[in-house]
């Protein structure tokens, strides 16, 4: 079968979306095309937001390549599936443009995992996958029937069936994802680097997925949940492609970068830079001297509450006290250039206490962020704290709810943000 798999041409005006706006590398779309390679199928990446189409000309792009099958991802690679945009704009827009020029048209991402008949729905498109998509993506390329695989929605009659729960992928042995030169040229973005200015192309690269911690804001219920190491020697190989191509800095995408010997102890003999998001209470100083020997050069570490009682409302499970804390980031910033603790508003927390521990990280070159307002993403304990599970407003209710709370939203957020209603005024029920 002759495949496309689509990164559409994201653009954020007025959107809460968190994540960074710089394109990066479609990892999901990646391990898809080396599934579906294996299997014998023609196979082409298109990426709007990496060569700066627009859903359009992409669509044109796709419509020459005359494909059987057309995959749409809704979240901007899976470094950002935890903190998607919430609306579904920018996806259904690429769906018009192409039409049914694109064969059998599915949708993966975080959205179609947590609500199917609803993405489907405001989508327009044949096949919503629930959960990590790439082996499913495999399974309909061999043809089978819509009833036969799992983890899918699409419409029969006047219903739409749904065929079972959100899927995990083996993930462990997956083998490397090989991207073109060109590709890694145009991908000059370092993310979450701030010691120094891009040397070279950077890129991301996953080493682990899911997470074996259940913190009740994090979006993972439904997608990248049970936590997964994936086999060194062909991680290293694709390591290896990326810095031959030219890459000076890789992001680790993992939701969670714990402590791995063989892997730093391999990074140690590579000419690479790198970044991470982790805890920094998982990691023993000793660890943490290997991390900075191997050429760590940011971390973003996960700190959220300065108090007991916010980290325990957060379900964190943290090993170490608030002090405690600050004495590992200060440690690491001994080794890492860049130190950064994540802070969330949190009514357990003085703003006097965070003012005072801000300022003493910073005395010692570690970064505490202001406090960010959480989003309670249908996917996350949170939510379901809230409101139960989630139905077909779930977004439409998470998005008013945190407008509703919060008159100052984040940093990187220069715009107020829409209702979804208006941002997805494309996106019209069948």
């Amino acid at each position: 079968m002759r495949v496309a798999l689509v990164n559409p041409a994201w653009r954020f005006d007025n959107s809460i979306y968190f994540g960074c706006r710089e394109p990066h590398l479609p990892l999901e779309l990646g391990a898809s095309r080396v599934l579906l390679e294996t299997g014998g199928h023609e196979v082409e990446i298109f990426d709007g937001h990496l060569f700066e189409k627009s859903n359009a000309e992409l669509a044109d792009e796709v419509a020459e390549f005359a494909p059987q099958m057309t995959v749409i991802t809704t979240a901007p690679s899976y470094l950002f599936w935890r903190c998607a945009p919430p609306e579904l704009r920018i996806p259904r827009e690429f769906v018009m443009a192409l039409g049914r020029r694109g064969g059998r048209s599915l949708a993966v991402g975080p959205h179609g995992s947590v609500t199917p008949q609803t993405t489907l729905a405001k989508l327009g498109v044949d096949v919503v996958v629930r959960g990590e998509c790439e082996e499913v993506i495999a399974k309909l390329a061999e043809g089978k029937a819509l009833r036969e695989v799992g983890s899918i929605a699409f419409q029969e009659g006047d219903f739409i069936r749904v065929t079972g729960e959100p899927t995990a992928t083996r993930f462990v042995d997956l083998p490397p994802i090989r991207w073109p030169k060109e590709w890694i040229a145009r991908h000059r973005h370092h993310h979450h680097r701030f010691e120094a200015a891009p040397d070279g192309p950077g890129v991301e690269v996953e080493a682990s997925r899911g997470c074996p911690y259940s913190c009740s804001f994090c979006a993972k219920i439904d997608y990248r949940d049970k936590y997964r190491r994936r086999e060194l020697a062909p991680l290293l190989v694709e390591i290896d492609a990326l810095v031959e191509a030219g890459a000076t800095y890789i992001y680790f995408v993992d939701e969670i970068f714990l402590p791995q010997k063989p892997l730093l102890e391999a990074l140690v003999e590579r000419p690479v830079r790198f970044g991470v998001q982790t805890r920094i209470d998982l990691w023993k100083p000793e660890m943490l001297d290997l991390l900075g020997r191997a050429g760590c050069v940011s971390i973003e570490a996960g700190v959220e509450s300065l108090t007991v009682e916010g980290r325990a409302h957060l379900d964190k499970n943290c090993r170490l006290s608030t002090d405690e804390l600050a004495e590992r980031l200060v440690y690491a910033r001994g080794r890492v250039p860049f130190v950064q603790a994540n802070l969330i508003k949190m009514a357990e927390d003085d703003p006097e206490l965070i003012r005072e521990w801000r300022a003493k990280l910073e005395a010692h070159k570690v970064w505490a962020n202001d406090p960010v307002p959480l989003y309670p993403y249908p996917s996350s304990p949170d939510y379901r704290r809230l409101w139960g599970m989630p139905d077909g407003k779930a977004w439409e209710r998470a998005h008013d709810h945190y407008l509703s709370q919060f008159h100052q939203l984040s940093d990187i957020q220069d715009e107020r943000p829409l209702p979804l209603s208006e941002l997805e005024c494309q996106c019209l029920p069948r």
